[in-house]
């Protein structure tokens, strides 16, 4: 590149960051590499929380809308009663959990990217349960490390674009592209590796059904707990229907309690925490839960003061 055009590129980044990446003739959008969806994320994304909001939001809107036009315009052009319209439009058509923010995998739909690339994205069919994310786990762990290594993480990346396109024709290199940006997004601890909370984030279940309000209302959701409740949560994770809840299943429900407590946890938090709730339910010692325990647990969490905030 020239110095006059990287002194452009330059001016342009500093006036606003997306007109780089929109064709000088016709203003649209280019096609984003990896790298480069990384750039617009971490550009927006100031605080690197995970989530484009507030007035990192209103920042992206502006430039992206005043992008498209003549290279005079500046994002300021853009009127506080335009931007509150214009988000109102855009959480409507982006916002797809409607938390009033954006996260990566919404930003990939509204961003052109690179086929391949997209596809990790696009999850149209989010797990069912997180006994399906443990037991995706236990097969992508390996090596039993309690973590997805990067190379692990490459397998797993591979085989869920081979699953979404019938085929097998990334480049190794473009799968360690793919594997480096994955890890920069969802690795917040930044050790090279995803954990089991980190993994979760990648790769979303539909909903965890310990969140639901009957388990968050103090006293009066213990009373009104029912036995259809109870059976629900049962079948949901005895994924076998063999009257217990055991192995990836029992992870699985761990893993949604240990969540309404827990942002950030590991293997060994799982772990542990399987330890803690065996020893106070499971009477018969047998490393299983059946409905009667469940039902205890199921119990106590709707006792339990949800108004304390979660630890991290």
């Amino acid at each position: 590149m020239s110095s006059a055009a990287e002194k452009k590129l330059n001016l342009e980044r500093a006036s606003n960051f997306m007109r780089q990446y929109r064709d000088p003739q016709s203003r649209e959008l280019k096609k984003l590499s990896a790298n480069q969806f990384m750039e617009v994320w971490s550009h927006y994304d100031k605080d690197g929380n995970g989530y484009i909001e507030g007035t990192e939001l209103d920042g992206f809107l502006r430039e992206f809308v005043s992008s498209a036009n003549a290279e005079n315009v500046s994002p300021e052009a853009v009127s506080d009663a335009m931007l509150v319209e214009l988000k109102q439009c855009f959480m409507e058509a982006y916002d797809d959990n409607q938390d009033g923010k954006i996260d990566i995998r919404e930003l990939a739909q509204l961003l052109p990217m690179e086929e391949n690339f997209l596809l990790l994205f696009r999850f149209d069919n989010p797990l069912e349960s997180s006994v399906e994310f443990m037991k995706i786990w236990r097969e992508y762990d390996t090596d039993g490390s309690g973590y997805i290594e990067a190379d692990e993480l490459k397998n797993f990346l591979r085989d869920l674009l081979k699953e979404a396109k019938k085929i097998n024709d990334v480049s190794e290199d473009k799968l360690i592209e793919y594997t480096d940006t994955m890890l920069q997004v969802f690795d917040a601890n930044k050790d090279g590796r995803l954990q089991l909370s980190e993994m979760a984030k990648l790769l979303p279940v539909k909903e965890n059904f310990l969140c639901r309000q009957v388990f968050k209302d103090g006293i009066e959701g213990a009373t009104k707990l029912t036995k259809d409740d109870i059976e629900r949560v049962f079948s949901l994770y005895d994924r076998d229907n063999n009257g217990t809840i055991e192995n990836e299943e029992l992870r699985g429900f761990l893993k949604d309690l240990l969540e309404l407590v827990k942002k950030d946890y590991d293997a060994q938090d799982l772990h542990d925490f399987e330890d803690t709730i065996l020893q106070g339910v499971d009477y018969n010692q047998d490393g299983k839960i059946n409905k009667k325990e469940l039902t205890m647990i199921l119990l106590a969490l709707a006792k339990h003061n949800q108004e304390e905030e979660p630890t991290a």
